[in-house]
């Protein structure tokens, strides 16, 4: 048994790694921070290392023919990040690096691999979104309208796949607030509190294994409902006031 994480050098990634492969899955460790990565996983038997920049949409080819033939029942595309900021003076270079990684590398991966897994009619593939992919957010406008893609994208093929009586199952991670460097590496000042991000990881997994379509940890869980029953306008204003906080 084998899986694929991207991103797997800290946080989430690193996580979702480390409890697959005490649960006996061999893993294919993909970032681009080489070193993190060998002292994360020096521990770990059968981990073979990867180190790719997923901002550059031709190494998501690589990289899948690099790995096609190693029979990966689960594909988990958490690689990620986010730019906090108004809009109007966040930095572009990074805006459009964070729209390829958060963006063309999902759709990229997640469709090379889903079509083998449909041949074989066996396999996992979850996609790290963000409880920001349920409403637009000041602040974070570019990252949670890339996080809102990948919601929809997975929720539209989790529907084709029950179409097709298909036994792959695709579904979306959407976290809450985690505690790691996320807020810190998308230049928020502000201290940001969050969930565990082991703990998250375990949570995400088990519902994974449960084929659940929509995953996401403790209090977030209600974000969805309160983001369905008030005016769009109402929730932009809470969305602003719970970033401004962060500045």
């Amino acid at each position: 048994m084998k899986a694929l994480i991207t991103g797997a050098s800290s946080g989430l990634g690193k996580d979702m790694a480390m409890i697959l492969s005490k649960k006996g899955y061999d893993i294919i460790a993909v970032a681009r921070n080489k070193a993190n990565m060998e002292k994360a996983f020096s521990n770990i038997k059968n981990c073979i290392i990867i180190p790719m920049d997923l901002t550059i949409p031709k190494n998501c080819f690589k990289l899948y023919n690099m790995v096609k033939d190693e029979d990966i029942e689960i594909v988990i595309n958490n690689a990620g990040f986010g730019e906090f900021g108004f809009f109007n003076k966040t930095n572009l270079k990074r805006e459009i690096d964070m729209i390829n990684l958060n963006i063309k590398a999902v759709h990229i991966l997640t469709k090379l691999f889903l079509k083998d897994m449909i041949k074989k009619d066996r396999g996992y593939i979850l996609n790290v979104g963000s409880i920001g992919s349920f409403y637009p957010s000041p602040f974070y406008s570019s990252y949670f309208a890339s996080k809102s893609y990948v919601l929809n994208l997975d929720l539209a093929i989790y529907e084709e796949l029950k179409k097709l009586k298909s036994n792959v199952y695709i579904g979306t991670f959407c976290p809450g607030t985690i505690n790691t460097n996320f807020h810190k590496n998308a230049n928020v000042k502000g201290k940001v509190f969050g969930a565990n991000s082991y703990k998250a990881s375990i949570y995400a997994i088990e519902k994974m294994f449960a084929k659940k379509p929509i995953i996401i940890n403790g209090f977030a869980k209600f974000v969805p409902f309160i983001v369905s029953i008030l005016p769009k306008v109402v929730m932009l204003k809470l969305a602003y006031f719970s970033q401004v906080l962060k500045r």
